[in-house]
């Protein structure tokens, strides 16, 4: 595992680990052909397609994506990546190491239980080591609203709408202060 922490809210392990495609393309596969995954992200392709996409996501140095877990069963996709270099950049006055996030919750019966939060919140710590980082952004379709106000809970502040090649999308931000100082006794 990359990062493994025990939310205590919850009383489950929530991991993160770097994609095998090998391994973890059936999940993807099944994921991105989810009803609640395809108005969000478009990827319900071909097998084929779908690989080849993979293969240049796992292999971009501008990224790193992962498998989420909980309690040890995959269960979500993660992109954490760069700003700069990335089609958002232009979209604000960028930061050297600002970081973005991309995620989905692909098995279904994760759904609906209050765990996007606890996994974001996760994710976005993780991204914290980083000592660099003092922001990180996410993008959702504008139309995503559930996800919206699960990247609010999180401590994201809606900064404008902007359009990017494939959305309509809300600019957020969480800067390191503000995340730090909501959730100071949790995983410290």
């Amino acid at each position: 595992m990359e990062y493994e922490v025990l939310d205590e809210t919850i009383n489950q392990s929530i991991a993160f680990r770097p994609i095998e495609l090998e391994k973890d393309f059936p999940f993807i596969m099944k994921w991105m052909h989810q009803e609640h995954v395809i108005p969000f992200w478009q990827l319900n392709i071909s097998e084929e397609a779908l690989f080849k996409h993979m293969e240049k996501n796992v292999s971009d140095q501008h990224q790193r994506t992962y498998i989420g877990l909980l309690d040890g069963e995959p269960m979500s996709y993660w992109e954490s990546y760069w700003v700069k270099g990335d089609v958002v950049e232009g979209s604000y006055q960028a930061e050297p190491f600002d970081q973005g996030i991309h995620l989905l919750i692909g098995e279904k019966e994760y759904l609906g239980k209050g765990l996007a939060l606890r996994l974001l919140k996760a994710m976005v710590k993780f991204q914290f080591r980083y000592q660099d980082t003092q922001k990180v952004i996410a993008e959702p379709d504008c139309r995503n609203a559930r996800m919206i106000h699960v990247f609010e809970k999180c401590g994201f502040e809606k900064i404008k709408p902007i359009q990017l090649p494939d959305k309509k999308a809300m600019l957020m931000f969480c800067e390191r202060e503000v995340f730090e100082k909501r959730w100071s006794s949790v995983y410290s």
